[in-house]
């Protein structure tokens, strides 16, 4: 039988990425800007948990890599749900407000949180956004740069205002995590990977 010149269509690989921080740094905001010229499917929202995910798909080295992104409520009273979509992660974006001190200190927790509920040879990214804000800037460049390197992983300033270093700052995380994972789910429709989802559709809007 000859074959025609069709090419079959591409599946893509499938990658959860976990966004974590304190509340107001921006996580929400550099979502979105990453997300916003996507031709990605709607956002799926569980309005009274704060739990949002995006999709968008992206190319790899030859390769088709669809992101699933949850951006996670930083709120105490919502970490122990939060923490609990860890699991499965292959990514994680960890935030802090240049211009707030606190959100660069909780860091630590988010680290931590990280190694108890996340699986092994997760890549972690750091960000310090709003760098728009050099005038009420709290946290010098340099000791964002040194906290990367003693957790030993990539660090970018961005501004989700200005759209400053959030495609690239993405663009690391999912080359590690291709270069990593061999285990990386195969599929060709975006499915949920948290294994609360089902427990709370109800919950959608």
């Amino acid at each position: 039988m000859a074959h025609s010149g069709a090419r079959m269509p591409q599946k893509a690989l499938l990658a959860k990425i976990v966004m974590a921080g304190e509340p107001e740094v921006g996580k929400t905001s550099i979502l979105r800007q990453y997300t916003q010229t996507s031709l990605a499917q709607p956002a799926s929202f569980i309005a009274t948990i704060g739990i949002d995910f995006k999709v968008k798909t992206i190319s790899l080295n030859d390769t088709t890599l669809k992101l699933q992104i949850w951006d996670t409520a930083g709120q105490e009273r919502f970490r122990t749900l939060t923490t609990s979509y860890f699991r499965g992660a292959h990514g994680f974006v960890l935030v802090y407000d240049i211009t707030n001190i606190e959100s660069f200190q909780g860091i630590a927790h988010w680290m931590k949180a990280i190694y108890e509920k996340a699986d092994e040879n997760v890549e972690v990214i750091l960000l310090g956004n709003k760098c728009d804000n050099e005038a009420e800037r709290a946290i010098p460049k340099h000791r964002g740069e040194k906290l990367a390197w003693e957790y030993g992983i990539p660090f970018f300033e961005t501004s989700a205002k200005n759209n400053v270093n959030i495609e690239h700052a993405f663009s690391v995380l999912a080359e590690e995590i291709l270069d990593k994972n061999s285990s990386i789910t195969l599929s060709s429709d975006v499915v949920d990977l948290s294994e609360n989802a089902q427990k709370r559709t109800c919950c959608k809007l």
